[in-house]
């Protein structure tokens, strides 16, 4: 795959570069539409497997953009090549994919600044590259973040995480050994809640939509709460994939607060020790404890 030749939309190098890793050619026209469309210039546009060196020999780059359709030749190197620099802090990265890629990619793309924009709009993909390129994930930027409309966004899916972890906080005793799988939190003085009582409110939370328009009500935090609590109950494990369909937002919203949650201390990532490409997601302990306890105080009505 050949680097774009410069035109009258992307030859003013005053523009942030970018750095383009695509499987295909409709892949690469459809990640430079985005990097072009968001205010920024295309650096060079390379495939999966030329990826590890390119990146190593671009000298300076706002981000990393890759566009992946599915597994190929390839794929984990270039994922490991980003998450290495991710690491140092050499740049971001937006990642976009299917839904049938959110398992694989969210087992390799954990890192504070990769974004991962799934079956993403406009809108999605340029929110993403804003906030790689922002440093709204570098704690030791003096960017002001207030300023950015996108970064202001993410700062307060952060904070309304971190309320939610200081309510769950109040509802628990106190941190807890880790739990095996299959296992209820291993104190006698947790309540008992029954998954009929869990499923017959996710029933009630997601009935709504048949009469207003579920926009209203999107609460990602709780639904992912409320479907990794039932799991747990169950004795089921949940998949990345099925937790985003849980929250009831797109794919790229849920993931965005799937990372923010962990980051919390409110969900635990868990690999699959039968499949390296997939992770598995958990409740914290103490956050099973205090949803217990919430659900013991709130008694025989249904909490919606």
């Amino acid at each position: 795959m050949h680097a774009f030749p410069a035109d009258a939309t992307n030859s003013n190098y005053d523009l942030p570069p970018v750095l383009i890793i695509a499987q295909t050619e409709a892949a690469a026209t459809a990640a430079r539409r985005a990097v072009i469309s968001a205010g920024y210039r295309v650096a060079d546009s390379v495939g999966l497997t030329e990826a590890p060196a390119r990146m190593g020999l671009q000298a300076r780059t706002s981000a990393i953009w890759i566009e992946v359709e599915t597994e190929g030749d390839g794929l984990d190197a270039a994922l490991e090549a980003i998450a290495s620099d991710a690491r140092t802090g050499r740049h971001g990265a937006v990642v976009a994919a299917p839904a049938s890629m959110i398992d694989i990619l969210a087992a390799r793309c954990v890192e504070p600044n990769v974004e991962l924009v799934i079956d993403g709009s406009d809108a999605e993909r340029a929110a993403a590259l804003a906030i790689v390129t922002s440093g709204a994930h570098d704690t030791n930027s003096l960017h002001d973040i207030a300023a950015d409309q996108n970064n202001a966004r993410l700062r307060q899916l952060s904070d309304e995480v971190s309320r939610i972890a200081a309510t769950l906080a109040r509802l628990s005793t106190g941190p807890a050994q880790p739990v095996r799988i299959q296992e209820a939190p291993p104190s006698k003085d947790v309540p008992e809640v029954s998954v009929d009582t869990v499923r017959a409110v996710i029933r009630a939370r997601r009935l709504r939509a048949r009469f207003f328009s579920e926009e209203l009500f999107a609460d990602p935090a709780w639904d992912m709460l409320l479907d990794l609590l039932q799991a747990e109950l169950a004795q089921l494990r949940v998949p990345v994939s099925s937790l985003c369909i849980a929250a009831a937002v797109p794919a790229t919203t849920a993931l965005r607060w799937l990372k923010t949650m962990t980051t919390q201390g409110l969900f635990v990532r868990r690999a699959d020790p039968h499949d390296g490409r997939r992770v598995f997601v958990e409740l914290d302990p103490s956050a099973s404890v205090a949803l217990r306890r919430y659900f013991a105080e709130v008694g025989n009505p249904v909490a919606i």
